[in-house]
């Protein structure tokens, strides 16, 4: 069902546990396209509760049966998170929230993505994001290579 209507909403505090919930289906959804965490799922939990609901932008999709199935956590100028679980990928989910993610920082975006993930490359390359650098991953926990992507209106 490509191009399913969501509905998006901010999340708060009552949804710290949902919110991690996708993130997590979404990481592990993702297979290997992204190194395994180096967190257990209770510290994601905790992080989520903790740093992420409370200091950053979270916003959930939902889809049309009101299931929560995509998150994206904006930082700044940054998209920190954003993933999709495995059986809403590629029904337009994703394309939404990036899409708002636009309307909220319309200066410009930046994000990373691992080398590996070579769907959401194509994925940020299709919503206008280009390649601003490459790293071996030594600046980040999974120790893997990297990519920086921005995004100019």
């Amino acid at each position: 069902m490509l191009g399913m209507s969501a509905t998006i909403r901010r999340a708060g505090p009552d949804d710290a546990r949902t919110v991690a919930d996708v993130l997590l289906r979404g990481r592990v959804g993702a297979g290997d396209a992204i190194p395994p965490g180096v967190h257990p799922d209770h510290e994601v939990r905790e992080w989520v509760a903790a740093v992420v609901v409370p200091t950053r932008e979270v916003w959930l999709a939902a889809d049309p049966a009101g299931e929560p199935s995509a998150v994206m956590v904006i930082d700044g100028d940054w998209i920190d998170q954003l993933y999709v679980v495995p059986e809403a990928t590629g029904r337009g989910l994703g394309s939404q929230l990036v899409e708002l993610a636009k309307t909220r920082s319309p200066a410009g975006l930046q994000l990373w993505t691992f080398v590996s993930n070579t769907a959401a490359q194509r994925f940020y390359e299709r919503h206008g994001f280009t390649v601003a650098e490459t790293t071996d991953g030594s600046g980040n926990e999974e120790r893997s290579p990297d990519i920086r992507y921005t995004w100019q209106p």
